[in-house]
């Protein structure tokens, strides 16, 4: 997919502007602590996927996205009249899953961490069943037919 210079600009105003509305404008009481991580515009300009998270349980989760949908037709028409295009894009919010895969692969590194801490503790003082170095070198062929040659 080819990023368009323009929608690309037109996703970061809106960015901008919806991140504002949010703080200024829009008062609901289920709108709970909102950051919007992207903003993504098709190549025509008529639809903008805005992405959020919410910090925060579940429930407010879900009453953040309630607020959202409600304040849907406020925050199309403000980008309308500040971006000054011709069509205004559609606008649609999803609920990005970044923080919650983040946190996922964390725990995923301090579990394999601690694994790693067990076998080092379990791999001190011990020793190889055979040589340290099992493989044949070039030195060791050269002993033997040597050896072979007496």
């Amino acid at each position: 997919m080819v990023d368009h210079p323009r929608a690309r600009k037109l996703a970061d105003r809106i960015k901008e502007i919806v991140a504002q509305l949010l703080d200024t404008r829009i008062k609901d009481p289920r709108l709970g602590f909102v950051t919007v991580t992207d903003v993504r515009v098709t190549g025509d300009l008529q639809n903008a996927s805005v992405f959020y998270t919410v910090y925060g349980t579940d429930e407010e989760r879900a009453g953040t996205a309630a607020a959202l949908e409600s304040a849907k037709g406020l925050i199309r028409s403000e980008v309308g009249k500040q971006t000054g295009i011709r069509l205004t894009p559609t606008i649609e919010f999803h609920l990005d899953s970044v923080p919650e895969t983040a946190a996922h692969l964390d725990a995923a590194l301090v579990e394999a961490r601690r694994r790693d801490a067990e076998l080092a503790a379990l791999r001190e003082g011990k020793a190889f069943a055979g040589e340290a170095d099992p493989y044949r070198s070039s030195e060791d062929a050269d002993a033997a037919a040597d050896d072979d040659r007496a």
